[in-house]
């Protein structure tokens, strides 16, 4: 699922720097049994100008059914370059 997530944000916002981390581990025994938890980190040109909520809704599009189908909890850090 990292994988496919890094794919998915890779190649709709082009990012100087990605990172995502499955941080199911932490949620052991929370919902979906700690399955599907993760933190992404996007800095991207993309972002410039935006909101936080519309640089959110741009990484949403980007995942698109695996937000329905794998992902339970998302935690999205979403910057532009220095």
């Amino acid at each position: 699922m990292v994988e496919e997530i890094r794919r998915r944000l890779t190649d709709a916002l082009h990012p100087v720097a990605l990172e995502v981390l499955d941080e199911g581990h932490k949620h052991t025994g929370h919902a979906n049994e700690g399955k599907g938890h993760f933190r992404v980190r996007v800095v991207s040109a993309d972002f410039t100008g935006l909101s936080p909520i519309k640089r959110h809704r741009l990484i949403y599009a980007a995942l698109g059914e695996l937000l329905d189908n794998g992902i339970h909890a998302l935690s999205i850090d979403a910057s532009v370059p220095d």
